[in-house]
């Protein structure tokens, strides 16, 4: 089927800065879809204008109403590059979409700025939490990030005081490219420009003394969240995480939870990476919450319940992790049947009947087993001793 829907990025210099192919299905579109600002950006075409509503979905089925149309949508800069352009894929087949990129926010940007676009962050805050650029956040990192409005570089310059990051050095860049583009330099600690809703900011990461961050490597310090004792500590952790192996767009299952370490880590480590924290107690949830939201893993999907009922109905998990319930019935079954061919299951042990069970899921399904053991030096009066941690049995299964 030939394609009947355009999706053209356009810029601050409107339909002058468009390919002669985007002119000539811009021309021949007999519905244009797009924002406000860029209906304005092309104005003179004769074509009934569809502004976006909310939420997106109501466009998804607006669009495809007027299917047997030329449609054309205008978006800012690339489709696919943090935009319309992907959600939509999602419903119509790519051999009915024709893209015609322009220059993105983040092309502008990096030119602006005199910053090699491979070495830097990139990243979004647009409909979603401040907090986005959390994981990201270290010494000598530059950002680039599409933001909500023109609130949205104050609330960002208060997190990297609140981290110590307060000389970091930020850039509000507006309108690229076009006749009303404007630039705004300040430092984080004392922030306090007007600036236009529509803009990209850039960042350079600054970090004082005092500096708070956490590298997105497995095993962050326990005090980088709030728990209740019942938690993965960090050096089992770590090795917890090397086992589930994550990775971009990944699905982990965390069942038995707790404070949601394993799973906040696990979507730290790797781009898109997702995770479902499974947890019975009310006040362990909301520790979860927090700590996703201090850790810049805000889409977490929480479940409050008990396996294996709770697991009913869940996607798909590309890996799984038991730290808590292995010895109910049926929890490592439902979870073990659920997981993908090819997906990593990691449990561990800690106590004499959950050992036993990972012995016998070892000698029927195979994988690796290991024994943990950890000593942290502690005060013994004047001086120093060994104080050993619990050992913690792993067991890690491809299946």
């Amino acid at each position: 089927m030939s394609a009947w829907l355009d999706i053209i990025g356009i810029g601050e210099d409107g339909v002058d800065g468009l390919s002669a192919q985007a002119h000539e299905a811009l021309s021949k579109a007999e519905v244009i879809v797009g924002g406000d600002r860029h209906h304005t950006l092309a104005p003179n075409q004769d074509a009934r204008r569809i502004a976006w509503p909310s939420p997106f979905n109501a466009m998804i089925d607006e669009i495809i109403s007027h299917k047997g149309k030329q449609i054309v949508i205008l978006v800012t800069g690339d489709p696919l590059w943090y935009s319309v352009g992907a959600r939509i894929l999602k419903a119509i087949p790519k051999d009915e979409v024709r893209f015609f990129p322009q220059l993105s926010a983040f092309q502008w940007a990096s030119a602006r700025m005199g910053w090699s676009l491979a070495d830097l962050e990139t990243l979004t805050i647009h409909g979603r939490a401040d907090s986005q650029i959390l994981p990201r956040l270290a010494p000598g990192v530059r950002m680039l990030v599409l933001t909500q409005n023109a609130d949205s570089p104050a609330a960002v310059a208060r997190l990297l005081r609140e981290r110590g990051f307060g000389e970091s050095k930020m850039t509000v860049l507006a309108a690229m490219g076009g006749k009303r583009e404007e630039r705004f330099d300040g430092l984080a600690k004392d922030w306090s420009f007007k600036v236009p809703d529509f803009h990209t900011l850039a960042i350079q990461c600054v970090a004082g003394k005092q500096a708070k961050w956490y590298p997105r490597t497995g095993g962050l310090p326990d005090d980088a969240f709030v728990h209740d004792g019942q938690m993965t500590k960090r050096m089992v952790r770590s090795t917890t995480l090397s086992a589930l192996s994550p990775y971009p767009d990944a699905l982990l299952w965390d069942v038995g939870a707790g404070c949601g370490s394993i799973a906040i880590e696990w979507m730290r480590a790797a781009r898109g990476a997702n995770a479902i924290a499974i947890e019975p107690n009310e006040k362990r949830i909301e520790m979860i919450r927090e700590n996703a939201l201090h850790l810049g893993v805000e889409k977490i999907n929480i479940i409050q319940g008990k396996a294996p009922d709770a697991l009913e109905g869940l996607h798909q998990p590309d890996a799984v992790f038991i730290g808590g319930g292995l010895t109910g019935k049926n929890t490592f079954e439902t979870c073990w049947d659920a997981l993908r061919v090819g997906g990593r299951l990691v449990a561990n042990a800690v106590t004499v009947e959950s050992e036993m069970k990972l012995f016998e899921l070892y000698e029927k399904h195979g994988g690796d087993l290991s024994r943990i053991t950890v000593q942290q030096a502690e005060p013994v009066g004047r001086f120093k001793g060994w104080k050993p941690f619990m050992p913690v049995t792993q067991w890690m299964v491809v299946k």
